[in-house]
């Protein structure tokens, strides 16, 4: 299991500490033999709604430190970064890239022009963005499929490594459905990117937090995880009743209880995917 540290550890607040003063509790907790030393890595969250909210608490939770941020500021972050607890610190956008070793990018599809180009260069950079069609707003690449939605965030930020990954699991779910390595009823979360050594340090991450990964291969192939495929939402929740608009579906999926997926299924509906019309039509 990889230990997710970087030369001169950090305490949460920036501040330089000795590794074993920042050992994670609740890393020992999961899986006491193992004794995963988390807390010298920092996950950047651009963005803070419900997808980053949930990752930032289950990091936080699993002893890795995260850094916070929003377009309406830092200052509108201090009821958020209390209640998730000392592990939480809130900044800009631009301040999140810089400090995270990796950083999630959780904005809009339409927002990511807007996502800070420079501090994340050379970041690896995790995309859970999903192409969702609103009136008035569509992009012609992903409607004739000739990009996939990451291959266009790719394009954007050229001098990251773009990892697309939690995407496809509602933030009820990730925060239910988490367990130790080895755990009979461990789930799998899809991961696609064009960058190995990239891949590698986001399924170590999410082997942090609780999850089991199955590598779908390069960005062009990250359709099969994405909207109106097997793989998006439904192998964590189940059947939805029938007959639900887009927008019921998706309040339906945020209230659900979570089921286990494990990595043979994430496996099997990958390979069964068929690509079909892109995008989440709202």
């Amino acid at each position: 299991m990889l230990v997710l540290v970087r030369p001169g550890r950090r305490r949460c607040d920036g501040s330089e500490a000795a590794a074993e003063a920042e050992e994670s509790a609740a890393a020992r907790r999961q899986d006491p033999e193992r004794r995963t030393q988390v807390s010298g890595t920092t996950l950047g969250i651009i963005g803070t709604g419900m997808v980053g909210v949930a990752v930032a608490r289950r990091a936080a939770d699993a002893g890795v430190c995260v850094v916070l941020s929003n377009s309406r500021g830092p200052e509108t972050l201090a009821e958020l970064v209390a209640e998730i607890g000392p592990r939480a610190r809130a900044a800009t956008p631009a301040e999140a890239a810089a400090a995270g070793d990796l950083v999630l990018a959780a904005v809009p599809l339409a927002a990511r022009e807007r996502l800070p180009r420079a501090a994340l260069s050379g970041k690896t950079v995790i995309d859970p963005m999903n192409y969702a069609l609103y009136p008035g707003f569509s992009i012609p690449q992903l409607d004739g499929n000739e990009l996939t939605s990451s291959e266009l965030v790719q394009s954007h930020l050229a001098d990251s490594r773009v990892v697309k990954a939690l995407h496809s699991i509602g933030p009820k779910q990730l925060l239910e459905l988490f367990r130790p390595a080895g755990a009979d009823d461990r789930t799998a979360i899809p991961l696609s990117g064009d960058d190995g050594t990239a891949k590698k340090e986001v399924a170590d991450l999410l082997d942090v937090l609780g999850f089991d990964t199955v590598d779908l291969g390069t960005l062009a192939e990250s359709w099969r995880s994405e909207p109106n495929t097997p793989l998006y939402a439904l192998p964590y929740v189940g059947q939805p009743p029938a007959g639900l608009s887009p927008e019921e579906f998706v309040a339906w999926v945020q209230r659900a209880a979570g089921i286990p997926a494990s990595a043979a299924r994430i496996r099997d509906l990958a390979a069964a995917a068929v690509r079909g019309p892109a995008g989440f039509r709202m």
